[in-house]
């Protein structure tokens, strides 16, 4: 009951007019963003940051909240419409969706993104509602040990999740703990890594950093690459969502939404795993098992609902341990930086009321989603049509505005833009930049935990292992890193042993 009344206080707070307005814009401007080719949330919400900084810590995180969620939702649209997901977790909407706007039910799936979204978004976010205060206050009672032992699972999940494979992933990850370490250390008032810069005293500014690798570094990559055949762009005809359509959807909702949820509070989660998982099962249970590959409703359902489950699933453990499980939270991680907060279990005790007029603007938000973008469906296709090269050059331009405004410094363009660079070679070659961001983000937490802890021991390392909470993350991060190597060497042990004898 306290929850709920702590719910019912934000909800008169993000009702006033004026945080009305920001949750409006951020949905607003974020799908229009979001329904861009090749612009997927992270990058929305890296790109869209400098608008929030004239605002309250309270108006920027509700506006944000509405970019967030318009840009899981814009990523549909672009899967559907144009075959393009804007992320790995749209895939599985694309290879239905795309086929039934071929066959002229481009409606129907748009409908039925839009509506899962909101079931699943509604749904994600009741749950987290429920959760997050409960893991807030068991957070509390955790050592600086034991949020080192975190931040080190989290550093091991997202150098092997979020990449094409664990290498690549380490090496994003130190590129970022690098970034991290420049500046003063706050501990012995030394300078590092600034090569006697006095603008690079206080480190690189995390914004700038976001900004120049996601969309600096993504306009760059693809300015690289315009020279591709153009994408066919389907129109939106058709009947739209029918008694039928919803009685085959309704159930998809809801599967996808458990699936998708549980994955997003995991570190190692994410939502790619869950929509792939929705897909293979609604192709499993529909009971129109011959449409799938041709334009099957149940694959587009599932997986969007998924999808945006994950994405309520993933701020449970942003909020309550400060741990980002994917790009987009971690750039939200820097939007609560740039105010000073630090997510974690004192947020909810510090900042109780921010953060509960945050939780209601989610549900604010995910119904603005649902009024506005099936009515404007047909805004989003024009701005599809925007060609390619102006995009990206409005891209750059914005981003070095954004990055000007952070601290009025023309050095910060430069350095947006050599960074910029770095992300472009990053893609190049396959590192994934979401671990560079966790890294520079957590890498100066993680230090400082470090230190907390071994000062209290006075030096003694046997305080990173001294309580069951770190020894059991320390056994799970040593599951990620050997499991698949041992498993890779079980099934070829079995391989080899059924293979027959000359």
């Amino acid at each position: 009951m306290e929850n709920f009344s702590l719910l019912l206080e934000g909800f008169q707070a993000a009702l006033h007019p004026v945080y009305l307005l920001y949750a409006f814009l951020g949905v607003l401007v974020g799908t229009a963003v979001g329904v861009l080719p090749g612009i997927g949330p992270a990058m929305t919400v890296a790109l869209l940051m400098p608008l929030t900084f004239s605002l309250d810590a309270t108006g920027a995180l509700i506006m944000f909240a509405g970019i967030y969620y318009g840009g899981m939702f814009g990523g549909s649209t672009t899967a559907i419409l144009l075959n393009t997901p804007g992320e790995a977790a749209s895939v599985m909407t694309a290879i239905e969706g795309n086929k039934m706007a071929k066959a002229g039910r481009g409606a129907a799936a748009l409908a039925t993104a839009a509506l899962g979204s909101f079931v699943a978004g509604t749904i994600g976010t009741l749950l987290l509602t429920m959760l997050a205060p409960l893991l807030a206050r068991w957070a509390i009672k955790l050592g600086p040990h034991d949020y080192f032992a975190l931040m080190v699972l989290a550093f091991v999940t997202v150098s092997a999740v979020l990449g094409s494979s664990r290498a690549r992933g380490l090496a994003s990850l130190f590129v970022g703990l690098a970034i991290g370490l420049i500046g003063v250390d706050q501990l012995t008032g030394q300078s590092r890594f600034t090569f006697g810069l006095p603008h690079l005293a206080d480190g690189i500014d995390v914004v700038i950093v976001a900004v120049a690798l996601f969309a600096v570094g993504e306009a760059l990559w693809v300015a690289a690459h315009l020279r591709r055949a153009p994408v066919e762009l389907l129109t939106v005809r058709g009947r739209w969502f029918t008694r039928d359509d919803f009685r085959r959807s309704w159930a998809p909702w809801l599967r996808g939404t458990a699936l998708g949820f549980p994955f997003g509070t995991i570190p190692a989660g994410g939502a790619e795993v869950p929509t792939m998982l929705s897909y293979a099962a609604e192709r499993r249970l529909s009971k129109h098992k011959d449409e799938f590959g041709k334009g099957a409703i149940e694959g587009v359902a599932g997986p969007e609902a998924a999808n945006n489950a994950a994405a309520a699933g993933v701020l449970v453990p942003l909020l309550t341990l400060g741990i980002p499980t994917s790009a987009t939270a971690a750039i939200l991680l820097v939007v609560f930086r740039q105010y000073g907060l630090q997510p974690g279990p004192a947020l909810f005790a510090n900042s109780g009321d921010l953060v509960w007029a945050l939780l209601a603007s989610l549900y604010i938000g995910n119904l603005m989603l649902l009024v506005l973008n099936l009515p404007l469906v047909g805004l989003w296709v024009k701005l599809l049509q925007i060609p390619r090269p102006y995009l990206y050059a409005g891209i750059m331009v914005f981003a070095a505005l954004g990055s000007y405004i952070v601290n009025l410094s023309p050095i910060d363009v430069g350095l947006l833009f050599g960074i910029g660079l770095l992300g472009f070679v990053m893609r190049r070659y396959g590192w994934p930049v979401a671990p560079a961001i966790i890294g520079l983000i957590l890498g100066p937490i993680a230090e400082g935990q470090l230190r907390r802890a071994l000062q209290i021991s006075q030096f003694d390392l046997g305080i990173l292992v001294s309580s069951p909470f770190s020894i059991v993350v320390y056994v799970a991060c040593a599951a990620l890193i050997l499991g698949p190597a041992l498993a890779g060497v079980v099934g070829r042990s079995r391989r080899g042993s059924l293979t027959p004898a000359p």
